[in-house]
């Protein structure tokens, strides 16, 4: 425990100490921060898009099962689609940049992989060494993402031999991929930060947990209301451990222009688009209130406590 002590009226309080775990609900706020603040940087003045590419149910079971094989294609086959899309002539004619989180929940906290793309509007025509704008507020067709998605990940789950011939025959021919025009970057990116470096619910959606019982609240996805879904104590923590990722497993990647070994060709884009970069401003940790009066607390001694 954190001892703490209010500059103002002198009360003192006690706080549990940060675990630092990167599924902690608690915990990493100032590293989402922090990623948020590094993603701003590379915004351009440019349209911008949410791509989402969702692995159907029949597949879920397998994917869990082999997380780390299954999530490592589901980036790379995904990300290459849309490259594929974006080089076409018909298209852009043009490398794309990205932004990419893996998201494993709905929102009941169901097992649910998907990834979530932010993609610009616009790529770089290698060819010609030009910037290509996309013209307009459509990016690619859902459904034809969703065909060739379809088709080279159940090849590489193939050549994995992770696809039995009997899972093959229950995969359904059509998948989901959608495609969203979201207007500017920055409130696509501040969505993708809300689980990024957090578990996968907050504290104020948990109203309560009593006798043995927890009970959480969650946005509807059909109506847009809130409702609340009841579990037994078990049921909840291995609904919130299936959302733990392996150990050193990245949840967010960058591709194209936007990858951190392509900083000079961001910058040039940039340069082009006569982006003006802010300098990171230094993360301020936020400070504990006083209960009493209000005033800012500080630390003054730490309790560690024995294991009973």
């Amino acid at each position: 425990m954190t001892l703490l002590e209010c500059n103002g009226c002198g009360s003192r309080d006690q706080k549990p100490m940060s675990c630092g775990h990167r599924n902690c609900n608690r915990c990493q706020n100032t590293d989402t921060s922090q990623w948020l603040a590094r993603q701003s940087q590379m915004l351009l003045p440019v349209e911008y898009f949410i791509v989402t590419f969702t692995l159907p149910a029949q597949l879920r079971t397998l994917a869990w099962q082999n997380q780390r094989t299954v999530y490592d294609l589901l980036f790379r086959i995904a990300s290459d689609t849309l490259k594929e899309f974006g080089a076409n002539p018909k298209n852009m004619d043009a490398d794309l940049g990205m932004t990419c989180v893996l998201h494993t929940h709905s929102r009941r906290l169901d097992y649910h992989p998907h990834v979530h793309f932010v993609v610009p509007g616009g790529g770089i025509n290698t060819r010609r060494n030009e910037w290509r704008k996309l013209k307009g507020n459509y990016l690619f067709n859902g459904k034809n993402l969703a065909t060739v998605f379809r088709a080279k990940l159940l090849k590489a789950l193939d050549e994995h031999k992770l696809l039995s011939p009997t899972l093959k025959v229950t995969v359904p021919k059509e998948w989901v991929v959608n495609c969203k025009h979201v207007g500017k970057g920055l409130t696509a990116l501040k969505y993708l930060s809300r689980y990024l470096y957090r578990g996968v619910i907050s504290d104020k959606n948990i109203l309560s947990s009593r006798q043995g019982q927890v009970t959480f609240a969650y946005i509807n996805s059909e109506t847009g209301k809130t409702d609340t879904r009841t579990l037994s104590g078990e049921d909840f923590l291995w609904l919130v451990l299936k959302h733990v990722l392996p150990k050193r497993f990245r949840r967010s990647r960058d591709y194209g222009f936007l990858h951190s070994n392509a900083k000079k060709r961001l910058f040039l884009v940039q340069l082009l688009l006569n982006v003006i970069i802010s300098p990171i401003k230094a993360i301020i940790r936020p400070v504990f209130k006083c209960r009493a009066c209000g005033e800012s607390m500080k630390h003054i001694a730490f309790r560690f406590m024995k294991p009973t």
